[in-house]
């Protein structure tokens, strides 16, 4: 036994630097990201006087407030500011209801600290890569409704990038275990396959899919298979980029023997994109099965995880790389996903 234990010490040690090899050090950029932690001011405000508190919300927060009114509770802004509007009461119900869910994210992140260091740092790989990009300056939690999600291309997510900075969802932040997911309501607007990634580790990588978001928003639409599954492979590389030290598969949203089963059966997978005619299938209901959220791809068998043309564009993208290393990240996302498609001569071995 003792004669295997160096091997294996030196393939785990290898295994670990191959990993994190060639990537740049970041430890020079400075960084402003205040914290302001919202669903503490909200849940806090006077309920006898609800015009007033919101004037006062309005003052300390001018932009979150409104997009947190109109957009997260679906209520109107203008109503609010006037004292013993009817929306009062729907402004006490939701402070009534959600007491308990503000009581659980405070024991959890009753400082939000660790996250917004994590946050930092990936914010400044992002100003490595992309110099020229105005980083947010702000990282502001809050609670919403537990049918408070927003669509980016990666999928469906709890926060968001407003005017005022980076808005963290801490509803859907609580547990992949969390009562409340596990309630009819709750598994009813997010199946398991969503809700398993509704913890601390996916806040930053949620953050820096808003950002990809925001810095690349073209719309895929249209297009045949497999440019959507090489467009989101690029999306999905650059996520890897700015996130060089968080395990692919929290990236992805899979659960870590998805991925790896992804691996070993990367030539099984391509082949059945091959042999179905699917790359250039342009038809919407077909492709969503293939780069859409899901609990798996259905022809593939249970294990398998949804939205599998991601992972076979990331491949793709990776191909195209080692033929072409000195491309750089913006030259990579203003290429054309057919050229990059062509050129990487993607043939995985089975």
């Amino acid at each position: 036994m003792k004669k295997l234990l160096l091997p294996i010490v030196c393939i785990i040690f290898c295994f670990s630097c191959n990993r994190h090899k060639n990537i740049p050090d970041v430890s020079g950029i400075k960084i402003n990201l205040d914290t302001k932690r919202y669903e503490q001011d909200f849940f806090a405000i006077d309920t006898m006087h609800v015009a007033a508190s919101i004037h006062a919300l309005l003052k300390k927060y001018p932009k979150f407030t409104p997009d947190f009114i109109v957009n997260i509770l679906g209520l109107d802004m203008d109503s609010l500011l006037l004292e013993g509007n009817a929306q009062d009461s729907a402004v006490r119900l939701f402070i009534h209801d959600y007491t308990p869910i503000k009581d659980s994210s405070d024991l959890l992140y009753k400082n939000f600290s660790k996250e917004t260091d994590a946050i930092k740092k990936a914010l400044q790989f992002v100003k490595y890569y992309f110099p020229k990009y105005n980083l947010p300056q702000s990282v502001i939690t809050f609670i919403g409704p537990i049918n408070a999600n927003f669509e980016t291309s990666f999928g469906t997510q709890g926060d968001i990038l407003t005017t005022e900075g980076l808005g963290i969802g801490l509803q859907l932040h609580l547990g992949k275990n969390f009562s409340l997911y596990k309630s009819p309501e709750g598994e009813e607007q997010y199946p398991y396959y969503l809700s398993y990634n509704f913890d601390e580790k996916h806040i930053t990588v949620n953050c820096m899919r808003n950002i990809i978001d925001d810095i690349y928003p073209g719309n895929t639409d249209g297009k045949p298979l497999i440019e959507q599954m090489v467009d989101k492979g690029k999306k999905m590389y650059l996520l890897t980029k700015f996130l060089p030290y968080t395990p692919e598969y929290i990236c992805f949203g899979y659960t870590e023997k998805q991925l790896k089963d992804s691996y070993t059966n990367e030539a099984v997978i391509w082949n059945f994109f091959l042999n179905n005619n699917l790359l250039h299938n342009s038809e919407q209901s077909i492709i969503k099965d293939y780069i859409g959220e899901g609990p798996k791809t259905q022809e593939l068998g249970e294990g398998s995880p949804g939205n599998i043309g991601t992972f076979t564009g990331l491949q793709i993208v990776k191909k195209y790389l080692e033929k072409f290393p000195e491309t750089t990240l913006p030259q990579l996302m203003k290429t054309d996903a057919n050229e990059i498609y062509a050129k990487a001569k993607y043939k995985p071995r089975a």
